[in-house]
């Protein structure tokens, strides 16, 4: 049973950074792509950042490549997302994801494919 946890949400200020944390048990992180989506109030959710498995290639919503950054540690099968000059668009719950699938696929966006969810962080961004 696939089973993922976020953390590392909390509140912080506009311009400040934070790295989200994403520990996934029955599932490996080294063979499966993993995925970041968010959803801010009032908004669809929407993909945020996806790593393949095995080669690691990685992918961005357009708007956030530069100042988000995925990654992961495969001894700790944890996923991180690193966020950067965070502002209030980015307040947001954020939620990672696996599709039980070694690569992201180009509809990795839609998040249809995904069928293993954490259960949430918050990310909150105050002036």
């Amino acid at each position: 049973q696939v089973q993922l946890v976020e953390s590392g949400g909390g509140l912080v200020q506009v311009g400040e950074s934070l790295t989200l944390s994403c520990s996934a048990s029955g599932v490996r992180l080294d063979v499966y792509a993993i995925a970041w989506f968010r959803q801010a109030p009032g908004k669809e959710r929407e993909g945020v950042s996806c790593i393949s498995g095995l080669d690691g290639s990685q992918y961005y919503k357009g708007s956030l490549k530069g100042r988000f950054t995925i990654s992961r540690d495969n001894a700790n099968n944890t996923a991180y997302l690193q966020m950067k000059s965070l502002n209030f668009n980015d307040t947001a719950v954020y939620y990672c994801a696996t599709a039980g699938s070694t690569r992201c696929g180009k509809l990795w966006k839609m998040g249809a494919t995904f069928g293993s969810w954490g259960q949430g962080t918050q990310v909150t961004v105050v002036s």
